[in-house]
């Protein structure tokens, strides 16, 4: 994507860039600009930019919904008596020989 603006970079500049980046000058600004490659983004296209799938908010809601329940119905299915005596245990500490 060259503008009218953007100048090539010469042989010692096109390292700027990383990660396969078009190295580009702004010569009214003095500066070189990288444009990068698809799966990059940074000044320098030095950053890795996973590629993640976008869900609808609506599916995000019920997916966490359905793990709420999930884990509700599993606490409240560990019987009464087991809880107590988990506490009790961990409480119950016996001296080392």
């Amino acid at each position: 994507m060259m503008a009218d603006h953007d100048d090539s970079c010469n042989e010692l500049e096109t390292s700027y860039c990383m990660n396969g980046g078009t190295c580009l000058k702004i010569p009214f600004m003095d500066t070189l600009t990288c444009v990068c490659s698809e799966n990059y983004k940074g000044s320098r296209c030095e950053l890795d930019q996973l590629l993640i799938t976008a869900h609808d908010a609506g599916e995000t809601e019920l997916i966490a919904a359905v793990v709420i329940i999930f884990l509700l119905l599993v606490w409240k299915a560990k019987p009464k008596n087991q809880q107590k005596n988990s506490e009790q245990q961990y409480w119950r500490v016996e001296p080392r020989d």
